[in-house]
């Protein structure tokens, strides 16, 4: 048998050690933490280059395989993750072939990671890194994902190859709804086996399909009593009530109100629909915030005296540039004043302010709607702008509101990037805050 004369060790040996190596992917995770390191090892090198310079005494077989060793590390090439994804097939031709495999799966907006038939993470783009902290290589998934279904997902592809998935919750550090899918990867003849994990977040479709259905329960709930009002009245002038002209008369009047109350909702559910629709729709119209405060309070001039409340304005004469759509801001302080004037009726008064201000991030346009009536317990605050939500459902109805104002001013802010400040406490009135980033005026 051949030896090697140096070392003693057979080359057949050798050869199945090598081969074992780089199989079970060892040699690879090895040599990618020498080629990360082949900067320092250049150093190294250098610095043995001068004491060899410098005429110091060390063993020439010593010296021989320091500098071998330090050569590989500093010119191997660095190992490729697409020969872990998959082959590519392509030659140097190809334009596929000249993309970074690592790089495209940087890109991707899921989390991806690669592991190896124990377990082992071979690869995880960024999106995965930020989502499951702590997660580098040589991490174990099985430590890494505890729930019992991730690691009967695991295992059995790793036993038969076959995709599978599941839903999969993350708790930590924010609730997070995942499809957690697993496939092997076909790396080709000879190479180790790996696997694919990717994840595709569900928390926004989960949260829509949450609220849709609260959404349809509340509509349907608060539509359901002026119905059935109606039908308790038509019946009643059906039947006892039916050549009784004074119950007519009465009876006509409350269904006429229920039938205006479910027309508001109506009209409240389609302008939120709309709303919600243009979202994603960015606003980049410049208008003057001032004009449309003022175009408020000029429409709410009657019922402000139907109320005997008088509306005061605090508003610049020059106009405050805000990027905004002018109906949906409308609407919003609309619905402010609005609630402002039946809600803090015993106040007798509302002021309108808009004022500019130096913000953390620059200057702000801050526009307030202030009344002094009975105020709102501080236990409400948080669940104003929720759909249906009402501090007193009777003063609610008997104002004909639809629970939907507020919801719909939140939504509409949301698009604007403004932020809505509720400051109120019991017995001392309300004020409703809108701050919005200004724009800057050219003189």
């Amino acid at each position: 048998m051949k030896h090697d004369q140096a070392f003693g060790y057979p080359w057949g040996r050798m050869s199945e050690i090598y081969k074992h190596l780089t199989k079970s992917g060892v040699l690879a995770r090895v040599s990618g933490r020498i080629v990360r390191a082949r900067h320092i090892l250049g150093i190294a090198f250098l610095a043995l280059l001068l004491v060899l310079v410098s005429g110091a005494s060390l063993p020439v077989m010593a010296v021989c395989s320091i500098v071998l060793l330090l050569a590989v590390a500093a010119f191997m090439p660095a190992p490729r993750v697409e020969e872990a994804l998959a082959s590519s097939g392509g030659g140097p031709e190809s334009g596929l072939s000249r993309i970074s495999g690592e790089h495209l799966a940087e890109q991707l907006p899921d989390p991806m990671i690669i592991f190896d038939a124990g377990g082992m993470v071979l690869y995880a783009n960024k999106v995965a890194r930020e989502a499951f902290q702590p997660l580098t290589e040589d991490t174990t998934l099985y430590l890494r994902f505890r729930a019992p279904e991730m690691h009967g997902l695991i295992q059995g592809v790793i036993t038969d190859g076959e995709p599978r998935a599941i839903d999969y919750f993350e708790r930590l550090p924010l609730d997070r709804w995942y499809k957690a899918m697993v496939m092997a990867l076909d790396a080709g003849e000879g190479h180790p086996a790996s696997f694919v994990l990717l994840f595709r977040d569900q928390t926004e479709m989960r949260r829509i399909d949450r609220m849709r259905s609260d959404f349809i329960a509340n509509a349907s709930h608060e539509l359901r009593t002026p119905l059935a009002s109606l039908r308790g009245f038509i019946e009643t002038l059906q039947g006892p009530a039916r050549n009784d002209a004074a119950a007519r008369e009465k009876f006509l009047q409350i269904m006429q109100k229920q039938a205006e109350r479910m027309a508001r909702l109506i009209d409240d559910l389609l302008s939120l629909s709309r709303i919600e629709m243009r979202a994603h729709i960015a606003v980049t119209q410049s208008i003057d915030l001032a004009n449309v405060m003022n175009h408020v309070a000029d429409s709410l001039t009657p019922l402000a005296n139907g109320l005997e409340i008088t509306i005061e304005r605090q508003i610049p004469a020059h106009p405050v540039k805000v990027l905004g759509d002018r109906d949906e801001l409308i609407q919003v302080f609309q619905n402010l004043a609005e609630n402002a004037c039946k809600y803090g009726q015993s106040g007798k008064r509302v002021i309108m302010r808009l004022e500019e201000e130096n913000g953390p991030d620059g200057k702000e346009v801050v526009a307030s709607i202030e009344d002094f009536g009975p105020g709102i317990p501080s236990e409400h605050l948080p669940r104003l702008t929720e759909r249906f939500y009402r501090v007193d459902v009777e003063t609610s109805r008997a104002q004909k509101g639809t629970g939907l104002g507020l919801a719909i001013v939140k939504h509409i802010l949301t698009r604007h990037r403004g932020r809505l400040v509720i400051r109120s406490q019991a017995g001392q009135g309300s004020t409703f805050i809108v701050r919005f980033t200004a724009l800057e005026t050219k003189g």
